[in-house]
């Protein structure tokens, strides 16, 4: 192991633990900009991928067109609850607008005899976690979003089609407050060590 390598190491034994997920809400500028968007997506194609399938995208929702978003979120919602209140409709509209950077990241699966379908999905969580990581890196925080929004199939037309669906709506920026630690899960309740069956 180089030098270097040892370097990178400890530096991600101090990374690992400090990153946090922000709420989108407590998102200001500066957020990263495309040419960085660019850069965290290539950083988050490090990501295990059996086929060699890239069954995700990423679509990038630019400032000037939340209120677009904004607008076929809600049309898809009005359709679906044609009742819908007042505080509905502005939650929805407020959920557009959050974060100085959006991303949708699409599940996207390819037709295959060899890599199942729950595999695919699996490496597209793990897209979408290097992405929090690479905006991390950079010096951002992100928040992983799902909701109503991420399981219409009119909101997921606005950026792809069947058999792609939303995995999630990632926000990208600058927290407004000190991020605080949650609480975890024990570690006896995650990890075990395997005791092979009786007789085997």
């Amino acid at each position: 192991m180089s030098k270097n390598q040892f370097n990178d190491l400890t530096s991600l034994a101090t990374y690992l633990p400090s990153r946090r997920s922000g709420r989108p809400r407590n998102m200001v500028a500066p957020g990263p900009s495309d040419a960085q968007i660019a850069d965290i997506v290539t950083m988050a194609m490090r990501t295990p991928d059996h086929g060699k399938l890239a069954p995700w995208r990423v679509v990038a929702v630019a400032a000037d067109q939340r209120g677009q978003l904004a607008h076929g979120i809600k049309s898809a919602y009005r359709k679906e609850k044609p009742d819908a209140g007042r505080m509905e409709l502005e939650g929805l509209e407020a959920m557009a607008h959050e974060a100085p950077a959006l991303l949708i990241l699409l599940s996207s699966p390819v037709d295959s005899t060899k890599i199942p379908l729950w595999e695919q999905e699996l490496s597209c969580g793990a897209f979408a976690m290097n992405i929090l990581h690479a905006a991390h890196r950079l010096g951002f925080v992100g928040g992983w979003i799902t909701g109503w929004p991420a399981y219409n199939d009119d909101v997921r037309d606005l950026f792809g089609s069947a058999p792609e669906k939303i995995a999630g709506f990632l926000y990208l920026g600058t927290s407004n407050i000190e991020l605080t630690e949650r609480p975890r899960p024990g570690l006896a309740d995650i990890l075990s060590f395997w005791t092979p069956p009786n007789g085997q």
